[in-house]
């Protein structure tokens, strides 16, 4: 058999073997209510917990009894069909207004900013043990400090943090623009001039401009990185234009915007040099790979909680070096002018304390797992590279980011292929969406052909090939060449 028709009959044996597959998932989704009962069953436990805490401390009366009994049974019912598969839905909506939030369950989710947030099985237990508001508040003593709670031991994790990313000193902040407003508004006065990376995210702007500082951008290069050089150039291009020295550079490690990676540890040589310290932003990089801020010259290291280290929103942390701990963490030396209060251990730049209750439990309940899974990055580079070469494959499509890839996020361009489909089709660019979601396949912006981006970190290699499997099979099926 001539190699040509080798291929061909390769390719259809595959492409039956995906369509029966396809068939199988479509009815599944059609039919399998277990993912709804699932949560039915939790709204009916947290029914039942409601009862607890609406009694006296002595026990339930013969009124909560029978309510109880009542809940009770209709868990049961919920369980049976849970186990059964059958049944219908009983709960549309939470508190009259709310959609069920399925998304991680029954589909494939590749949006980028919520692949590494995506809560892990412990954090999800800790955020039903401890959803309420001040619940880390419980055990709070003198100093009345969040990082000086040691039961449960919020003071540890914190110092676990510090240590997981290689410097002396951390706090959790509401997210990692909080951290990037910190530390700007700990270093900037007006009319202070910061350096960031022309891929910089908004918020690093919003913190300099919250400071009133003024940005100045690093140009990329060819690739579309930020270098050395580069930096160092502008810096000087400053100096010569304001006759003055840039306050902080600013860079991420991987952009948002591409996922390329910059040149952070000659970078922060650079800056150095200049007495300038280094923002490290690690929204992209902080829990899904190893961060030595010490190693790359960081003066300040800033991750997101809720968006790579597996925690509820919002959430983050910012760490630092002893050397500047005592700026960033300053105490307040305020005093009230009638009372003479004074609030002296509270940090002014945590407004006192910052995450009082289920963000940060999620994020201390899924930190073991996030320590552990940061070994394994090598793993989810390799996946996504897997991922974009089966995308390569399809004639026209193109990718935008660095490649080979380095990192999980990745942008890519299907001008030349998906969007040529979207030219004619009755449904314009929402028909590629749709078929991706037939497929079990969501988190692209619907309407999306040209340019868009992906994560495959955390999917397991199977759901990789399947979403690769599922590319390929819908350029096919509208007639586009698949190398």
């Amino acid at each position: 058999m001539p190699p040509a028709a080798t291929r061909r009959y390769v390719s259809s044996i595959l492409t039956s073997d995906f369509e029966k597959r396809l068939k199988e998932v479509e009815s599944k989704m059609a039919k399998d209510i277990r993912v709804q009962k699932t949560f039915e069953a939790l709204f009916a436990l947290e029914d039942i917990r409601e009862i607890f805490r609406g009694t006296l401390p002595t026990g339930l009366n013969e009124t909560e009894e029978q309510e109880f009994h009542k809940k009770v049974s209709a868990l049961k019912k919920i369980i049976n069909e849970l186990e059964s598969g059958k049944g219908n839905p009983e709960i549309s909506k939470l508190a009259g207004t709310l959609p069920i939030r399925d998304r991680e369950e029954p589909f494939i989710n590749i949006q980028p900013i919520q692949a590494a947030g995506k809560l892990t099985v412990e954090a999800r237990k800790a955020l039903i043990a401890y959803g309420d508001g001040y619940s880390t508040c419980d055990s709070c003593k003198k100093p009345f400090r969040l990082d000086k709670i040691t039961k449960p031991g919020i003071a540890d994790f914190h110092s676990e943090l510090a240590e997981f990313l290689n410097l002396d000193e951390a706090r959790v902040v509401p997210g990692a623009r909080r951290g990037f407003q910190a530390v700007a508004s700990s270093l900037l006065e007006k009319g202070d001039i910061a350096i960031v990376s022309s891929l910089s995210h908004y918020t690093e702007f919003l913190s300099v401009e919250n400071a009133g500082g003024i940005v100045k951008e690093v140009p990329l290069n060819e690739k579309n990185i930020i270098t050395a050089e580069a930096t160092a150039e502008k810096i000087e291009a400053v100096i010569r234009e304001t006759g003055k020295t840039p306050k902080i550079v600013m860079i991420d490690h991987f952009d948002y915007q591409l996922a390329n990676e910059h040149d952070i540890k000659d970078i922060s040589k650079v800056s150095h040099q200049y007495d300038i310290p280094l923002l490290y932003n690690g929204a992209y990089t902080v829990g899904v790979m190893p961060v030595d801020g010490k190693d790359l010259g960081a003066d300040f290291v800033i991750g997101s909680g809720h968006k790579s280290m597996a925690s509820a929103a919002p959430s983050g942390v910012l760490a630092t070096t002893e050397e500047w701990a005592p700026v960033v963490f300053r105490t307040t030396q305020m005093k009230g002018d009638l009372t003479d209060r004074r609030f002296g251990i509270k940090e002014v730049e945590m407004l006192g304390c910052t995450l009082m209750g289920g963000t940060l439990f999620s994020m201390m309940a899924s930190f073991p797992a996030v320590k552990e899974r940061v070994k394994h990055w090598d793993e989810e580079v390799d996946k996504s590279n897997y991922l974009i070469e089966r995308l390569l494959s399809i004639s026209g499509s193109k990718v935008l980011s660095e490649y080979p890839r380095k990192h999980a996020l990745s942008k890519i361009d299907t001008t030349d292929s998906f969007d040529k489909v979207a030219k004619n089709h009755p449904k314009r660019g929402y028909y590629l969406s749709d078929e991706l979601s037939k497929r079990g396949i969501v988190g692209l912006f619907p309407g999306a052909t040209k340019a868009w981006k992906l994560s495959t970190y955390g999917l397991s290699t199977d759901r990789v090939k399947y979403l690769g499997d599922s590319l390929v099979e819908i350029a096919e099926k509208y007639g586009l060449e698949v190398r």
